[in-house]
């Protein structure tokens, strides 16, 4: 097997066990395997929706299995551009996502008030 083909055939399977461990997490299951959520301790986990966060991390591990699917094309089709396509989704959909889940407590069992509510 030459170097392409064995580089294909990695970055095919390491696409496919995303798409299995987003079934999974799909299922609000899987939430220990989100680094920094499983290392809280239970009372601080116990302020956090686990199952929602575990959905979200689904949604996100089919994204990365998207974007890696552009490298799989870049390679067999040696097209360069292609594979760089998929490089800037990974670390979009990444960056976005560590953005978004960080950001207004949205896997906060009891959201933090607004401002507007305070003032009352």
């Amino acid at each position: 097997m030459d170097e392409l083909n064995s580089g294909a055939l990695i970055i095919g399977g390491v696409a496919l066990l995303l798409v299995f461990l987003g079934f999974y997490m799909l299922q609000g299951k899987g939430a220990f395997l989100i680094a920094g959520y499983n290392t809280m301790p239970k009372e601080e986990k116990s302020k956090y929706d686990g199952p929602a966060m575990a959905r979200f991390v689904g949604k996100l591990l089919f994204a990365l299995a998207f974007s890696m699917l552009f490298w799989l094309a870049g390679m067999l089709l040696e097209k360069s551009w292609m594979f760089y396509i998929g490089v800037a989704l990974f670390l979009g959909f990444t960056g976005g996502a560590l953005i978004y889940m960080n950001t207004g407590g949205r896997f906060l069992k009891q959201p933090p008030a607004s401002g507007h509510e305070k003032n009352k």
